[in-house]
């Protein structure tokens, strides 16, 4: 019994791991499956207590490079904290609009995320009362910086995706 909660762990978190292309928190669901399986198998030792503190360690470095990359991508090209907002809630939609409109896997999601960062930065600055280029130039910041951001976050979910998937398997 402990190999098919093992798999459905396995896959459960792939489809979450997915979920960080869209800006949504993919890492912090793998995590919570994780302990899920683990609380069900306590007694069998399935995955112990400090792997589920390393996966809980590792979903916060995510987050922290995510964060770190957007914000250095904005305050590098002179962005506004409203433009910072708007690059967030343009990103979002961005993510979820280019998985549609792009329908490659992993490209349109990433496409439409960095698109939508610009802008939302862009018109959020616009809105403001910023100048054009300066504006732009936030834009550009905020794109480039959710494209490093995402990445990021991407390297280190697929990082928490092996070790939950070795923990279960291989107790």
């Amino acid at each position: 019994m402990p190999y098919i909660w093992a798999t459905i762990l396995v896959v459960a978190n792939a489809v979450w791991l997915s979920l960080n292309l869209f800006g949504l928190p993919g890492n912090w669901l793998m995590v919570g499956s994780t302990v899920v399986v683990a609380w069900l198998f306590w007694d069998q030792r399935m995955i112990s207590g400090y792997t589920l503190l390393g996966l809980l360690l590792l979903a916060v470095l995510g987050e922290l490079l995510e964060f770190v990359a957007g914000v250095f991508g904005a305050r590098t090209a002179g962005g506004s904290s409203s433009g910072a907002f708007g690059a967030l809630l343009g990103g979002l939609v961005g993510a979820v609009a280019g998985t549609f409109v792009i329908p490659i896997p992993v490209i349109g999601s990433l496409m439409g995320a960095c698109g939508g960062a610009f802008c939302g930065a862009l018109a959020f600055e616009l809105a403001g009362g910023r100048e054009l280029e300066p504006a732009v130039r936030s834009g550009l910041g905020a794109g480039v910086g959710r494209f490093f951001g995402t990445v990021a976050k991407l390297v280190v979910g697929i990082g928490i995706w092996i070790v939950a998937a070795v923990a279960a398997f291989w107790p």
